[in-house]
């Protein structure tokens, strides 16, 4: 994108300030909520006073103080949140004080031994990792709710992992996938729809995969490479995926008019394409498709039965090549256990590809430019927003999840970090020194102030480019 480009991604984000802003300030909130709301009530359960929950950073715009003291807020700065606990120095629980200042005196004293009581710091270990592990774990039980809810309710989007066509060109068409191939495995990953596949391909960047593949009631084995493709979105934001060249049965029809060649020979008017189409049917075949700036090309095997109307010129439905089965994909509406099974593997599914894809950075397989900030993150929020409530909701879930598990990298500052202190705590018998810890989350507060600055210059840099 060059500098007009910046200036009408600008131009578009004010226009829909409130839909982009508001989307991206309201999923936020939310998360922040859930996280800190999970270290706040297993940090009750187990007896520690809460001085403060807030959501968002900074000076406090407004607030309310509950019947046991905790002062609920909301901050100036509405990017995160936290909640502090008793005895705790600052939010990030990253030291603690042995003292407390005396109201009248106002003077430092030592703790009482039922301030001690209530105190985060002098709980028992076992009890900190509960009250720091609740955070990530309800962000994870979160998006599982969520995403059962819809299953329940509005359905799980299913599509057959049956190929449509094969692109040509392909890493598909190079391993010998035939239409209406049918994918049960990949590795040893097993497939139940089509979703799987993508989910599996996209990661799978420059990796040798074994396809298992049901083709007339046998099954073959297929060696293939995804093809990397470097995507780029409206807003220009580039994502590294593989390719692998299916198209899924729901794309199950193509327009007559779009189809310019058959099997390498040009065609001209619909009358030639259909009498060409009624001669092949039953068989594979290649064709070729006029997307406007280029010509594309699909291996098909188009069924008779599937295309009864294709002769009748004077049926609208002759205007169209039925390629697959029109029923394969549906909202499939679960059970309550069926439903929470289904959220449960999905977010089990999402956490394994992201953490994929982190590897893949790490090793520099994949581009570490794709790792986006605030600005991207906004941006999905608001075509999410667009999209419907059905999408953002989904999009929520799919945060949530991501921002439990960020969490639990063992980094100081994050609650992976506090896990690992308490666990050399358990090995060693006694807790790390706090001149030791002072600077473990001095240097974690620089990984992740700069982790922040490199995400979101990322975001800045590719819109100029």
């Amino acid at each position: 994108m060059g500098g007009s480009s910046i200036f009408e991604w600008v131009n578009l984000i004010a226009q829909n300030a409130w839909l982009y802003g508001g989307a991206f300030i309201l999923v936020l909130s939310v998360l922040v909520f859930v996280h800190e709301w999970g270290h706040y009530i297993v940090a009750r359960m187990c007896g520690v006073r809460i001085d403060s929950f807030s959501i968002g950073f900074g000076k406090e715009l407004f607030g309310v103080t509950d019947k046991n003291g905790t002062r609920w807020k909301f901050s100036i700065v509405p990017l995160g949140g936290y909640v502090k606990m008793f005895g705790d120095l600052d939010p990030a629980s990253s030291s603690h004080i042995d003292g407390v200042e005396d109201k009248e005196t106002e003077k430092i004293r030592p703790l009482t031994d039922e301030e001690k009581k209530v105190a985060f710091f002098h709980k028992p270990v076992a009890q900190r990792c509960a009250i720091v592990v609740a955070g990530p774990a309800i962000n994870f039980l979160f998006a599982i709710v969520i995403l059962a809810g819809l299953y329940l309710t509005y359905g799980q989007p299913v599509t057959s992992p049956v190929a449509g066509a094969i692109v040509g060109g392909s890493a598909a068409e190079a391993a010998g996938f035939q239409p209406h191939d049918e994918i049960i495995l990949i590795d040893n990953t097993k497939i139940r729809r089509f979703e799987d596949i993508r989910r599996e391909v996209m990661v799978g960047l420059d990796t040798e995969r074994t396809f298992t593949v049901l083709r007339q009631g046998q099954e073959i084995k297929f060696q293939a490479t995804p093809k990397r493709l470097v995507n780029e979105d409206r807003f220009g934001f580039k994502h590294s995926l593989g390719l692998l060249g299916l198209i899924s049965s729901s794309n199950n029809a193509i327009e007559i008019e779009r189809i310019v060649a058959i099997d390498g020979q040009e065609l001209e008017g619909q009358g030639a394409v259909r009498a060409v189409l009624l001669s092949k049917l039953g068989q594979t075949f290649t064709i070729s498709l006029n997307r406007g700036e280029e010509i594309d090309i699909l291996m098909i095997h188009p069924l008779p039965e599937m295309n009864t109307s294709l002769a009748d010129a004077e049926n609208p439905e002759s205007n169209y090549l039925v390629i697959a089965d029109k029923n394969v994909e549906r909202f499939v509406k679960h059970g309550f256990l069926s439903s929470i099974a289904q959220a449960v593997s999905e977010t089990g599914n999402v956490t394994t590809s992201t953490l994929k894809a982190l590897g893949q950075m790490i090793v520099g397989t994949r581009s570490a430019t794709e790792l986006g900030g605030l600005i991207r993150i906004g941006a999905i929020a608001g075509d999410m927003a667009q999209a419907g409530i059905i999408a953002l909701i989904t999009f929520t879930a799919l945060l949530s999840i991501n921002l439990g598990l960020i969490n639990l990298f063992p980094i100081p500052m994050l609650d992976g970090g506090h896990l690992l202190f308490y666990l050399v705590e358990i090995i060693k018998g006694s807790p790390i020194s706090d001149r030791t810890q002072e600077y473990a989350f001095r240097l974690g507060l620089a990984l992740l102030v700069g982790l922040m600055l490199f995400a979101n210059l990322n975001d800045i840099v590719q819109l100029a480019l």
